[in-house]
């Protein structure tokens, strides 16, 4: 038996709706598809406007090209991401600091942003840790005593929110990814959400290749030009079509996700009564969405020797990681603020174990036994 890591959901309608998109013969982007996904994620998450993207690595360049970075501006981070993150911006000329993370959740660390504030910061960019929120009341409360803008890096985080609000709606501009790995899917694909009413017209002409061509099919100008910097940042509606049969069933395919997240959550937790590894930590301030299922082993050792097991009985589980401020262009591109060894340490100690919808209770039972077979 082997039990893979990820495994795509298909809610059942993703050919239908693709076979619409064809008869509709409008494949490329902004057809009648990516309108029904905008329309939902602006009414479900409150945005003032969404934008389905090729990815969400290129939600992130846009907002990266929204804030206005320049050669030399700073931009708060984790270390503890993925390269989009930091990557977007310093294709502008940014430089990434980085900061530790908290313990607890392994979201950035509210109290250590201010001190790495400097006259040329322009923007924390928050990651909400497997669909867990930041402490967004911080964040905010400290972007706007230094003019800052926020950007929310909710790739992970569709479905989940902050004191009852849906994560992507709390900070200046947002990024989702509905990349095959995430709760809702598309293959690849990701959307860019704007809160803040100064950023709609220039996002769709940074999306439109730098253009005016929205204005031009509202009939708002008699043809259209090129007016500002942008790229091709639209996904097909086939593409489109595919994501609305998925974002018809969130509801549904998060509550599944749940339930094999507490599967999880209550198998572990007589080992980590006896200290063999702690389990995720939700604060009660946040509504997660069961993205990932990660634990902590007490050392770097025992998480390696704990995954070698797994892969050995045909488990497909995983690190996650590798700081940004350790890799070379990190290095090369970024600089760090205070400590990381929070980031070093968990980074060393997280095993993620696999988590999709179809995923049998017994095959969950194969993982806990590894546990007894380590010697925990």
């Amino acid at each position: 038996m082997h039990i893979p890591f990820n495994k795509p959901y298909f809610s059942g309608k993703e050919l239908e709706y693709i076979e619409l998109a064809y008869d509709h013969r409008h494949l490329s982007g902004d057809g009648p598809f990516t309108k029904k996904c905008h329309h939902w994620l602006e009414q479900t998450i409150g945005t003032t406007k969404a934008l389905l993207t090729h990815s969400c690595t290129a939600a992130l360049e846009m907002a990266a090209i929204l804030i206005d970075i320049q050669p030399g501006d700073e931009v708060i981070m984790p270390s503890y991401t993925f390269v989009s993150t930091a990557n977007a911006f310093v294709l502008r000329g940014g430089t990434p600091v980085f900061i530790d993370i908290r313990p607890d959740t392994l979201n950035i660390d509210e109290n250590k942003i201010e001190a790495a504030i400097t006259p040329k910061t322009k923007a924390i960019v928050i990651v909400h840790y497997g669909g867990v929120a930041c402490e967004m009341d911080q964040i905010l409360a400290i972007a706007q005593k230094h003019n800052l803008f926020v950007i929310e890096d909710a790739a992970q985080a569709i479905g989940a929110k902050y004191k009852g609000k849906p994560l992507g709606s709390l900070g200046h501009l947002a990024a989702l990814s509905f990349h095959e790995t995430k709760n809702i899917i598309s293959g690849e694909g990701g959307a860019l959400l704007i809160n803040d009413d100064r950023f709609v017209e220039r996002a769709n002409i940074i999306r439109e290749k730098g253009t005016n061509r929205s204005k031009f099919l509202k009939g708002q100008v008699d043809k259209y030009t090129w007016v500002d910097i942008g790229s091709s940042y639209l996904p097909s509606d086939i593409i489109a079509a595919f994501l609305w049969a998925q974002l018809e069933n969130l509801e549904q395919i998060t509550s599944k996700r749940k339930t094999l997240w507490g599967n999880y959550h209550q198998s572990f937790s007589q080992a980590e009564a006896q200290t063999y590894l702690r389990r995720p930590i939700i604060p009660k301030d946040c509504q997660a969405n069961a993205h990932l299922y990660y634990i902590l082993l007490p050392s770097a050792q025992k998480r390696d020797s704990f995954l070698s097991v797994l892969n050995e009985n045909n488990v497909n589980a995983v690190f996650h990681y590798i700081p940004l401020h350790d890799s070379p262009a990190g290095k090369k591109y970024g600089r760090i603020s205070g400590s990381l060894e929070i980031t070093l340490d968990m980074s060393k100690r997280i095993a993620r174990l696999p988590l999709w919808i179809g995923l049998e209770n017994y095959q969950q039972d194969v993982i806990d036994q590894v546990l007894l077979e380590i010697g925990f």
